[in-house]
C-alpha cells in the first residue's frame, strides 16, 4: 500500500493545523480587507495575509516547494505533492505559505539562472516574501498555445536591450508589490530553427516603458491582489546583464518553469476538488427535498462516488508524475506531465459543477468558494499550455512508444 514518509506525514499533520487554525478562519477577514484594497490600483495585499506569512515562517512551512535547494524545505516533488494539495483547498494559503504562482516558478529561474546580484536583488526578497513578480509570455495577437508566435521583441542595443511589444495574462504584474518582470520575446525571429529565436530577460517592474494597461477579469473575478494585467513594453532598456541564460534559449528555459508549474497547478487542484465535495456532501446531508435528504437520492449517492473515484485517480497521476520528475527528470516524464495538465483541471471542473449544483443559488454567489473555484479549475485548461496542446504531446508520445515497441 502506498504511504507518504514519516517526513511529509508529519509536515502534513502540521500544515493541516495551520489551516484549521489560522487559514480557514481568515478567509473572511482576508475577503473584507480585500473589498478594501480594490479601491486603490494597483492593489495592495490585505493586512491578515502579511500576519498569516508571519505565522507561517515561525510554524516552519515556508517556501516548501523548492525542490533540492538550501532555501527550501528540501522536499522532492513527490514529497511536497500532499502538502500541495493541502494549500490548494484555500485560495489563501499558498501565498501565506510563500508557495504562489508565479512566484514559485520565477524563484526557480532566478536560483538557476540568475547572477548573484540579481538573486540578491530579487530572489532574496522574493524567498522573504516581502515583494511579488510576474511572469510575461502571453501575447494578446497570436496563439499563444504555440510559444514560438511570440512576437514581442528583445534587441540587443549596445550593452543594453530594447523591449518592444504587448503582453496580456501577466499573472501577478496588477499587485502593487510586483517588482519584477521575466518576460520572454524574440531576440533572433530569422533563426531558422524556431525554438531558438527566444530568450528571457529580467524586467524591473518600475522601469521606463513598462505600462500596466489594464486588469483582466476570469469570470468576472478580478483576483485582487494578485490579479491578471496587459502590459505594454515600449523601447524599455534594459542592462545586457540582465538577460537569463543565452541568447535563444528563452524557450528552453520556459519550458524548465512550465514543468513544475504545472504539475504544482495539478496539485492544489486535487486540493480545491476535495474542498468542492466536503462541502457537497455537507449541503446535501443537511438539506431535504420531498421528503428525503438530497444525500439519500440516488442521483447524489452517485455524484459522489464519481468524485471519489475521479480525485483519488487524479492524485495517483499526479504522485506518479511526481515521482518520475525526480527519478527520471522533467523531460523523461514529459508525457505523464502532460497527462496531468489535461486530467486533473477537467476533474476538478466536474467535481465543482457537481457541488455547485447541490447548493443551489447559494453555489454560484460568493456565499461559498465553489463559484470562483470553478473559474480557477477551468482557466487551468488554458494556463501553462491549452489541453488540445498536451493531447497532442501525449498521443505522439504514446505513438512513438507504441510503434518503437510493435
Amino acid at each position: 500500500m502506498f504511504e507518504y514518509s514519516d517526513k511529509v506525514q508529519r509536515l502534513r499533520a502540521r500544515l493541516d493545523e495551520f489551516m484549521r487554525a489560522e487559514i480557514y478562519p481568515a478567509e473572511p477577514i482576508y475577503a473584507v480587507q480585500l473589498a478594501e484594497t480594490r479601491k486603490d490600483f494597483p492593489w495592495h495585499s490585505p493586512p491578515v495575509m502579511q500576519e498569516l506569512k508571519k505565522k507561517a515562517r515561525a510554524a516552519g512551512l515556508w517556501n516548501l516547494f523548492l525542490p533540492q535547494s538550501e532555501h527550501g524545505a528540501g522536499l522532492t516533488n513527490l514529497e511536497y505533492a500532499p502538502l500541495a494539495e493541502l494549500l490548494g483547498r484555500s485560495p489563501i494559503a499558498s501565498e501565506a505559505c510563500n508557495c504562489s504562482a508565479p512566484d514559485t516558478g520565477n524563484m526557480e529561474l532566478l536560483e538557476r539562472f540568475a547572477s548573484a546580484e540579481h538573486k540578491k536583488r530579487w530572489l532574496e526578497p522574493l524567498l522573504a516574501g516581502e515583494i511579488r513578480s510576474a511572469f510575461a509570455m502571453t501575447e494578446p495577437t497570436v496563439a499563444s498555445s504555440d510559444a514560438t508566435n511570440i512576437e514581442c521583441r528583445i534587441t540587443r542595443n549596445g550593452d543594453s536591450y530594447l523591449l518592444d511589444g504587448r503582453k496580456w495574462w501577466v499573472s501577478g504584474a496588477a499587485d502593487a508589490r510586483c517588482k519584477l518582470l521575466i518576460v520572454i520575446g524574440k531576440t533572433d525571429p530569422d533563426n531558422a530553427n524556431r525554438h531558438r529565436q527566444q530568450s528571457m530577460i529580467l524586467v524591473p517592474r518600475d522601469a521606463p516603458g513598462v505600462q500596466v494597461l489594464r486588469s483582466l477579469r476570469v469570470f468576472g473575478y478580478d483576483d485582487a491582489p494578485h490579479g491578471h494585467a496587459e502590459v505594454l513594453f515600449e523601447k524599455v532598456r534594459v542592462p545586457a546583464e540582465y538577460l537569463l541564460g543565452d541568447e535563444g534559449g528563452g524557450f528552453a528555459i520556459a519550458q524548465a518553469r512550465l514543468g513544475p508549474g504545472r504539475i504544482h497547478h495539478c496539485m492544489r487542484a486535487i486540493g480545491l476538488a476535495e474542498r468542492a465535495l466536503t462541502l457537497l456532501c455537507r449541503r446535501t446531508s443537511g438539506r431535504t427535498t420531498f421528503g428525503r435528504r438530497i444525500s439519500e437520492q440516488t442521483v447524489t449517492l452517485e455524484r459522489i462516488a464519481s468524485a471519489r473515484i475521479q480525485i483519488d485517480s487524479a492524485r495517483l497521476l499526479v504522485l506518479n508524475a511526481a515521482y518520475l520528475m525526480d527519478t527520471v527528470g522533467n523531460k523523461a516524464a514529459a508525457k505523464q506531465i502532460a497527462m496531468i495538465k489535461v486530467a486533473t483541471p477537467a476533474m476538478a471542473c466536474q467535481v465543482l459543477d457537481w457541488a455547485i449544483q447541490a447548493h443551489g443559488g447559494a453555489g454560484v454567489c460568493e456565499d461559498f468558494p465553489l463559484a470562483a473555484g470553478y473559474a480557477h479549475a477551468r482557466t487551468l485548461r488554458l494556463a501553462d499550455g491549452p489541453d488540445e496542446v498536451h493531447s497532442n504531446q501525449i498521443g505522439r508520445l504514446e505513438l512513438a512508444q507504441q510503434l518503437a515497441t510493435a
